[in-house]
């Protein structure tokens, strides 16, 4: 089914009795060539991209709970690409640009809003700092605008500018940054790779590793053992304490925000 305002009001009138379950309800299967532990946003866009791009044909999705309801449950988040180092820059860059047609990509509404952010300034140290990041933004073909303290005043009235503990001294803008619903990207993923093939596999927790001569072969999972080809673990914060059931340390440490 293909979501338009057509279809919207095709529904409306006919007491909504058209609409379909976004995505499949599947039971796993005994063994998948790719196998992605994480129904947030990451777990499916790596299981979506996998198959529309690589033409992966048996790939599932392993969530621990509902699609929408871990991490990626979060109600908004900044889209931008205004960093300063040039390992991140063309990174976060080529991701906005993938946010910019996403949801004509998915025919999802992920509440995609190019608002603008503005990062202020408030010491000639931060004005360095901002400057600094503009410019690399700028040399790796990414749009920056750096802001006197007039026409912040004059584009955004309701800021004091003449704030006694935080005087603003300028910003730094980029205009195509925004926010976006978290959730609503992991619901517009989830139908969309369902629609390739991928099965999502909700209350489906992984236990462990099924690791012979050191190659992974399979999960344990809550659901009974999967086994597969290639598994991919895309679970945020909750990775070292996934990968220690593998017998693996990483090197990282998860803080809430």
């Amino acid at each position: 089914m293909r979501y338009s305002a057509l279809r919207v009001i095709k529904e409306a009138l006919t007491g909504h009795k058209g609409w379909t379950p976004a995505w499949r309800d599947v039971a796993p299967q005994a063994h998948y060539d790719y196998i992605v532990i994480g129904g947030g946003g990451h777990g499916l866009a790596t299981a979506y991209y996998l198959a529309r791009n690589h033409g992966a044909k048996r790939v599932a999705v392993l969530e621990k709970g509902w699609i929408g309801g871990g991490n990626v449950g979060r109600n908004t988040t900044i889209i931008r690409s205004n960093y300063l180092l040039d390992g991140n820059e063309p990174f976060y860059e080529h991701s906005l640009k993938l946010w910019e047609g996403l949801e004509q990509d998915l025919n999802y509404n992920a509440m995609v809003s190019q608002r603008g952010i503005l990062n202020l300034i408030h010491s000639d140290a931060q004005r360095d700092a901002f400057t600094r990041r503009g410019n690399a933004m700028i040399l790796n073909g990414a749009d920056a605008d750096l802001l006197s303290t007039k026409t912040i005043q004059k584009r955004y009235p309701f800021l004091n500018v003449d704030n006694a503990r935080f005087p603003i001294k300028g910003g730094l803008a980029q205009h195509r940054g925004g926010t976006v619903r978290h959730d609503a990207v992991a619901w517009g993923y989830a139908r969309a790779a369902d629609q390739l093939g991928v099965d999502i596999i909700q209350n489906c927790e992984v236990t462990g590793f099924r690791i012979e001569g050191g190659a992974c072969l399979g999960v344990d999972t809550s659901r009974g053992y999967i086994a597969g080809g290639k598994i991919a673990a895309c679970v945020a914060g909750s990775s070292g304490r996934l990968m220690s059931k593998a017998g693996m340390r990483l090197p990282i440490e998860s803080h809430v925000l």
